[in-house]
C-alpha cells in the first residue's frame, strides 16, 4: 500500500474522536466528516470536541472538518466508518463520490439494521467494495482511555494481510499497541455480540446480582458468542484471543461502557424509552440485539444463545427482568 494514504474518518461521537486522535500520531492531515455544524465550528474555534472526549485537544491544522460527507470521502483513501449504525443507512445514502477503488475500514459497534448486513457486507453489496479493501476495528479498547493516553489494543481485520498492517501501523503510537487478524467477519460480529453481553452485565448488575453471577454470565457469554460467530463463518479462530474475549471482558465489566451502563438502567427498573432518552450516547447494544435474535431465527438449526434471547425478551417484549435473569441463572453454567 501506498505510505501517503490520505485518511478520513465519518462520525462525531467518542470513538471516532478516540480514532481521530491516534491518526493524528502519525498524519499531516486527517479528514473529519460530521453532521453537526456546531460540532464544527467548535472544533474550529475551541480545539476540542464539546460533546464527547472534551478533553481531547486537537491541531487543527492537521484536520480537514467538513458537514459534506462527499467532501471527505473525495479527500481520504481509507474511510473509517464511526456511525452509529442505526443511522448509518441515511448518512450513506448522501453519497455521490464512487469509493469503490477506496479501503472502507468499520469501526461500528453493530450491523445495519435495515438489511441485518454486517458493515462491511454492506459495503461490498451496494458499493462494490472488494472484500480484500475491507478491514474492521476491533478492542479492547475504549475511547476515554485513548484520551488519557492509557495504554490499550487494537485488532486490525482484513483480507489483505498488507492493508491491515499498514492501518495498525498508522493506528499504532506509544500509548496504541496493534495486531492484525484475517477474521473480519467473525471479529465484526464480535464487535456487535460484545455490546448485547454488556447490556446483560449491566442489568444483572442493576437487579442486585454480585460478581460471581457476572463471572459465570462473562464465562456463558463467550461459549454463546462462539456458537453464533461459528453458525455465521466456520473458519479457524481462538476465541480466547484479545479481539473477542478481550473485547467482551472490557465491555462488560468497565464503568466506561455504555451498553453496561444501559442494562445497568434497565436493571434497576427504567423503561428502554427512559434509559435512551436518559443517555446521551447510543447504546448499540439495543440493536444488535433485535438483529442477532432474527439472525438465529432465519436459521434452520437455531444456535442456543439464552443469554442473547433473555436480553431480547426485556428490550422487545417488554418482559421483567428479574424474572427473566431468574430463568436465565437456570440455563447457565
Amino acid at each position: 500500500m501506498d505510505k501517503s494514504l490520505k485518511y478520513a474518518v465519518f462520525g462525531a461521537g467518542s470513538w471516532a474522536t478516540a480514532i481521530v486522535k491516534m491518526l493524528c500520531e502519525n498524519q499531516d492531515q486527517v479528514g473529519w466528516y460530521m453532521r453537526s455544524v456546531y460540532t464544527k465550528e467548535h472544533l474550529i474555534k475551541e480545539k476540542h470536541n464539546p460533546s464527547y472526549l472534551s478533553s481531547v485537544e486537537f491541531n487543527t491544522n492537521q484536520l480537514m472538518l467538513s458537514n459534506d460527507i462527499n467532501e471527505i470521502a473525495n479527500f481520504g483513501d481509507v474511510l473509517i466508518f464511526v456511525i452509529p449504525s442505526a443511522f448509518m443507512h441515511s448518512e450513506l445514502e448522501k453519497l455521490t463520490v464512487d469509493i469503490s477503488k477506496k479501503t472502507i475500514v468499520s469501526a461500528v459497534k453493530g450491523i445495519m439494521p435495515e438489511s441485518g448486513l454486517l458493515v462491511g457486507e454492506h459495503f461490498h453489496d451496494i458499493y462494490n467494495i472488494p472484500f480484500e479493501n475491507i478491514a474492521v476495528i476491533a478492542g479492547p479498547c475504549h475511547a476515554e482511555e485513548v484520551a488519557l493516553e492509557r495504554l490499550s489494543y487494537l485488532t486490525i481485520s482484513c483480507a489483505d494481510p498488507v492493508k491491515a498492517q499498514k492501518i495498525a501501523n498508522d493506528l499504532s503510537s506509544h500509548y496504541i499497541k496493534t495486531k492484525i487478524s484475517d477474521d473480519i467477519i467473525g471479529t465484526e460480529y464480535a464487535v456487535m455480540l460484545k455490546n448485547i453481553y454488556a447490556i446483560a452485565a449491566g442489568i444483572a448488575h442493576g437487579l442486585g446480582y454480585g460478581d460471581n453471577f457476572q463471572s459465570v454470565l462473562m464465562s456463558n457469554a463467550i461459549r454463546e458468542m462462539k456458537r453464533f460467530i461459528k453458525k455465521m463463518h466456520k473458519m479457524k479462530r481462538n476465541i480466547n484471543n484479545s479481539a473477542y474475549l478481550g473485547d467482551l471482558l472490557v465491555t462488560g465489566y468497565s464503568v466506561f461502557s455504555r451498553n453496561r451502563m444501559f442494562g445497568n438502567m434497565i436493571g434497576k427498573g427504567y423503561t428502554v424509552k427512559s434509559a435512551q432518552m436518559e443517555m446521551n450516547m447510543i447504546a448499540e447494544g439495543y440493536y444488535a440485539t433485535k438483529s442477532a435474535h432474527e439472525l438465529n431465527k432465519k436459521n434452520k438449526k437455531k444456535t442456543r444463545l439464552p443469554i442473547i434471547n433473555a436480553v431480547y425478551a426485556i428490550l422487545y417484549e417488554g418482559k421483567d427482568p428479574k424474572s427473566t435473569f431468574k430463568k436465565l441463572t437456570e440455563q447457565l453454567d
